[in-house]
């Protein structure tokens, strides 16, 4: 009986204790809360002793988080008057107290605070590093509701605009558009707040001005103040608005624009003024609370000394509470951080199922989209491929006829036109997907580049005459006969730009020079530019027309037809030659696309070349390679075996795969070009009954469908190269070539060797 009457003694007393402490933290939160009021309305001394008095309370019962907040606010006052060593006793104070309750937020302002006064006092190595924990704390705080994920992505995005606005100044332009950016993620997920989307504006501002993008830069400053206008009128706005209006006159004086500039100075003074009144009067209040602090301070320090005097006779009497309540305290404090945890990953196992459930819809969503866009391009492809071959195949022989009469001829060419401008067309658009997936390699093999840049001309022949225009070609004495390259895209690039400049130039020149920067034994650097004397490019659009489907606005001089891939594609194909494509325009002053690339210097096949030339002008290499090309569709026959004449290539022809694999037993080829969908017997089972008795043969898959999409699974077939219908001719001439000489080489490293007596 005793032992339960002494058991219910020390749980009444331990409730009475934990509600009395719960009123003295609700009292500390109302000092705080009262004396920041005092403090945002310039009331410093009341200020002042609001938070000594919230830090007296929170220290007497162990309230480290109300202990925190007084020191924050402290510091503050004593950091806007200058007592910044006051200031620093504060904030480590604060940032002691945060971590004994691990409050990351806490924290994280901690750190903050003490960037801030580093930077007062000039002792700028510190800033960083201390906004550097201020932002991986702030990262690793508790984001369990709405409250508290609004309140991390404010205190990130003060962070970052720190740390870009230190960056800036250390113009370490690179970090600071990288925490401008970050900082503009945590703005979008913030209330709306016109003050700060000004601040934000203003900062992009500063950055563009620090790249000398100085339009951007203006519109950037002119977004803040708009902002910034409609703000209601608070002290530190007049400082911001005179800022803003400084560096927009700047920025305008660097374009020249001087009346602009001198408009927008005039403001500034005026902002500037209103400013300097009030910090006359900030300053008349730093005084007075100067003379606050240093009475305080006495009267604090003879207090300070009545305290221990006071705590040394009130320590035993302490501690013996503390020995009888203890145990109570710990049990009940556990219990309750026990229910908030368990109450806390309920809520959060509720969020994390119903966001996976949302995950798993999205992702399924998702991949189904993916694979009908997947199939969509490569049906459409394939069923636009197949025709065009046929088409420009044709009239490409139909051309060559000496019988046609001139309105025949031109409407030829027309056609053809047509179709090469629906096949670029194609290619364009599944290019631009290769190229973002990185899923383009580059293949080098021996190019005549004046005989390169010959073909190239020719091929645009119908525009000229259409356009009324002519194309120069300058290429330097020095340019050696043969280079190594990828000789497919190099055309590319000069055929878009060429194209590109013939579109937006009438009854005038396109000059195309090429230029050797260095040469030496084994390498040589060229430069290529294209000139046209067309309507030029803005400025501030020289970076945006290398973006996909980007065109200029239209106007009433020029046709800006086209997709907009051509540009883009060109910038991706120069940089997979290591190389950065070259803009020089104004408007009315024409363009000039360049870029500088390095090639290496073919000297063996320069002589051999040579040799076989002089051995036999009438025989061609090519002529000894023997072809069987696999093709059900008879116009696909014809085109292809009139391709391959063209390219001195012998060739017979199966109309289907087991037709294939009948020949292949009867002749010797050097190459198999093998069409995938025929009749009776497919490419695929063609090919691999082809590898049961010949495994060195080259055999290239010929498909019009999406090249990726065979490419899965080539390799395993048996095909050893892939050429998509309708295909360029160089890239076809290049393609066998390369695979026969492969193939030739292998060959000859396994044959035995003979000795010679």
């Amino acid at each position: 009986m005793k032992s339960n009457l002494l058991f219910c003694f020390f749980f009444v007393i331990s409730l009475s204790f934990s509600q009395s402490e719960r009123e003295v933290i609700n009292r500390i939160d109302q000092i705080n809360t009262q004396a920041l009021y005092n403090y945002n309305n310039n009331e410093i001394n009341k200020a002042f002793d609001g938070f000594n008095k919230a830090l007296k309370l929170s220290d007497s019962i162990s309230d480290y988080y109300g202990y925190a907040v007084a020191n924050f606010n402290l510091g503050a006052i004593y950091s806007y008057m200058h007592e910044y060593d006051d200031a620093q006793w504060c904030y480590d104070k604060m940032l002691e107290s945060s971590f004994k309750i691990h409050d990351n937020y806490l924290i994280s302002n901690s750190y903050i605070s003490l960037a801030k006064l580093n930077e007062k006092r000039g002792q700028t190595n510190e800033v960083i590093p201390n906004l550097e924990h201020a932002l991986a704390y702030a990262q690793k705080a508790d984001v369990r509701d709405q409250d508290n994920n609004d309140r991390q992505n404010n205190v990130l995005y003060d962070i970052r605009m720190y740390l870009s606005a230190v960056y800036l100044k250390k113009n370490d332009l690179n970090s600071a558009l990288l925490y401008l950016l970050r900082a503009e993620n945590n703005l979008n997920k913030l209330p709306y707040d016109s003050y700060t989307i000004a601040s934000f504006n203003y900062a992009y501002g500063n950055y563009f001005a620090k790249k000398e993008l100085y339009s951007k830069a203006n519109d950037k400053y002119l977004e803040a103040i708009q902002y910034l206008k409609s703000v209601h009128r608070s002290f530190g706005i007049n400082y911001l608005f005179s800022e803003i209006y400084k560096d927009l006159s700047m920025s305008f004086a660097q374009l020249e624009n001087s009346e602009s500039a001198y408009n927008y100075l005039v403001l500034h003074n005026n902002y500037r003024e209103q400013f300097i009144n009030e910090e006359k009067v900030k300053q008349e209040n730093i005084a007075k609370s100067k003379f606050y602090l240093a009475e305080y301070k006495q009267i604090a320090e003879r207090a300070n000394a009545e305290r221990i005097v006071q705590e040394q006779i009130t320590q035993k009497i302490k501690n013996i509470n503390i020995a009888i309540f203890v145990t109570i305290i710990v049990l009940a404090i556990s219990l309750i951080m026990m229910y908030r945890n368990y109450l806390s990953k309920r809520k959060l196992n509720h969020i994390l199922e119903a966001q996976n459930k949302q995950l798993e819809i999205a992702k399924e969503q998702a991949e189904k989209s993916s694979q009908l866009k997947t199939k969509f391009i490569s049906n459409v492809t394939h069923e636009l491929r197949t025709p065009l071959y046929g088409v420009v195949g044709i009239t490409s022989l139909l051309l060559k006829r000496n019988d046609l009469s001139e309105r025949d001829s031109k409407f030829l060419k027309s056609l053809k036109y047509s179709g090469d401008y629906l096949l670029n067309l194609i290619n364009d658009i599944l290019q631009i997907g290769k190229i973002e997936s990185q899923k383009i390699e580059l293949k080098n093999v021996t190019v005549d580049i004046r005989e390169l840049m010959a073909n190239i001309i020719d091929s645009f022949e119908y525009k000229l005459q259409e356009t009324n225009n002519a194309i120069k070609v300058h290429v330097d004495d020095n340019l050696p006969k043969y280079v190594k390259c990828d000789s497919v895209r190099l055309s590319q690039v000069l055929i878009n730009l060429i194209g590109n400049s013939i579109k937006f130039t009438k009854n005038d020149t396109t000059h195309v020079k090429i230029k050797v920067k260095e040469i030496s034994s084994n390498n040589v650097q060229l430069h290529f530019s294209v000139k046209d004397n067309g309507p030029g490019i803005p400025k501030e659009k020289h970076s945006s027309i290398f973006e996909n489907f980007l065109q200029l606005d239209e106007n009433n001089n020029v046709n800006y037809n086209g997709t907009g891939l051509g540009l883009p594609i060109t910038k991706n194909l120069i940089e997979l030659f290591g190389s950065t494509i070259e803009l020089d325009s104004d408007v009315g002053k024409g363009s000039t696309f360049g870029f500088e690339v390095a090639f290496e210097i073919d000297h063996d096949y320069s002589e051999s070349h040579l040799a076989q030339k002089t051995k036999s002008k009438t025989v061609s290499l090519n002529g000894d390679y023997k072809i069987l090309v696999a093709e059900d569709n008879k116009i696909n026959q014809i085109v292809t075996q009139n391709i391959l004449e063209k390219g001195n290539f012998q060739c017979d022809i199966a109309k289907n795969g087991l037709e294939a694999v009948k020949a292949m037993q009867i002749n010797q080829y050097d190459l198999i070009l093998m069409d995938i969908n025929m009749p009776l017997m497919d490419g695929n089972e063609a090919t691999r009954e082809i590898r049961k008795t010949n495994s060195q043969i080259p055999i290239i898959a010929l498909t019009a469908a999406d090249i990726e999409e065979v490419k899965k699974d080539y390799k395993t077939i048996g095909y050893n190269d892939i050429i998509t219908k309708p295909f360029d001719n160089s890239h076809f001439y290049q393609t066998i070539l390369a695979n026969i000489q492969k193939s030739k080489k292998i060959t000859d490293e396994k044959a035995p060797l003979v000795k010679v007596s």
